[in-house]
């Protein structure tokens, strides 16, 4: 059965067990797996497409060997294709009733097997996505912008929009960069936007932030030496170390010694990207606790030194940096 992404609020799915949202609005996506989630009690399980299919007997199990210890679960499955279809016609079949699958796909065409089994069948629900308007998008920025009393121009907020290619996800991702850059700031103008939006010219903040804090001294050295980091870029690379630092500690803090680093990622809230798994594993394993939380001390002072010595804003930056990637 096909539902409307603006559905998805107005309707309890309840008594629906399998879900498949397809298409190419990541952010729409993310929104709509949230949705179905919210207020969900039992345990949630990630996994990878790839990962099922090199382990079937396993996701078999998950599925129809329920634990004594909970009543039931979601399990969502990421980048679905095809290669799903008749495993998934045979857990269906099989008519489960205490545990509901969320298939998250990419583009499927009309010829899609996957996507004619969720059509035609009305106890299956399946949720296309699009591209979102640049009016959606204009909206979605605007009463970001007004609930953070942050001042900025129609044109600037125009631009924005412009280079998130009609998906939400990008929006809210310049949104979230935004935010951190803006800290005490009260307004921000077309200059420091382009500056922000526009790091595809350089490695990305994240990826500098996360092969430092993973301890790679010789790729963070290359990513420095190979980018023109401005001022700007300075200050949110210092609050990204800060967001990443802190989602470490919380993940040190929930570890109480008979946790494996797998299963804190897993059930950490919000969800780690799959992507980003591995990475904050080793960056677990290179810290500690303690560490952490002497690096969230350092963060602080170096941005406040920072704050007094713009002139030399950059070097104080790399500086930092380095000496976070070093091996102890």
């Amino acid at each position: 059965m096909i539902i409307k992404t603006f559905e998805i609020g107005k309707k309890k799915f309840d008594r629906q067990n399998f879900f498949l949202i397809y298409g190419e609005n990541e952010g729409l996506k993310k929104e709509i797996i949230q949705n179905l989630k919210k207020d969900f009690k039992g345990n949630i399980e990630n996994y990878d497409e790839t990962y099922i299919l090199n382990n079937k007997e396993l996701f078999y199990e998950k599925i129809f060997n329920q634990s004594l210890f909970e009543s039931e679960k979601i399990i969502i499955v990421s980048r679905c294709s095809e290669k799903l279809y008749e495993m998934i016609q045979d857990v269906i079949d099989k008519k489960i009733s205490d545990t509901k699958i969320i298939l998250n796909a990419n583009i499927l065409d009309k010829k899609s097997k996957l996507r004619g089994l969720f059509e035609k069948n009305a106890e299956l629900i399946i949720i296309p996505t699009y591209k979102d308007t640049s009016l959606t998008l204009m909206e979605i920025a605007k009463k970001f912008f007004y609930n953070y009393k942050i001042s900025i121009s129609q044109e600037t907020i125009n631009i924005l929009v412009n280079r998130c290619n009609g998906d939400r996800g990008h929006l809210k991702s310049e949104l979230d960069k935004i935010l951190i850059y803006m800290e005490d700031k009260k307004s921000i103008n077309l200059k420091e936007i382009y500056r922000l939006t526009n790091l595809a010219e350089n490695f990305s903040v994240n990826e500098l932030v996360d092969n430092s804090l993973s301890k790679n001294s010789k790729k963070t050295s290359e990513m420095i030496n190979e980018s023109n980091y401005q001022f700007e870029d300075g200050i949110l690379i210092l609050r990204t170390f800060l967001l990443k630092a802190k989602r470490l500690l919380k993940l040190y803090e929930k570890n109480d010694g008979n946790i494996s680093y797998e299963n804190l990622i897993n059930n950490y809230s919000p969800p780690i990207f799959w992507k980003d798994k591995p990475i904050v594993k080793r960056q677990l394993q290179n810290w500690s606790k303690s560490k952490m939380k002497d690096l969230i001390t350092k963060i602080n002072k170096t941005e406040i030194f920072l704050k007094k010595n713009s002139s030399i804003g950059l070097m104080i930056i790399y500086n930092f940096i380095y000496e976070t990637s070093e091996k102890n």
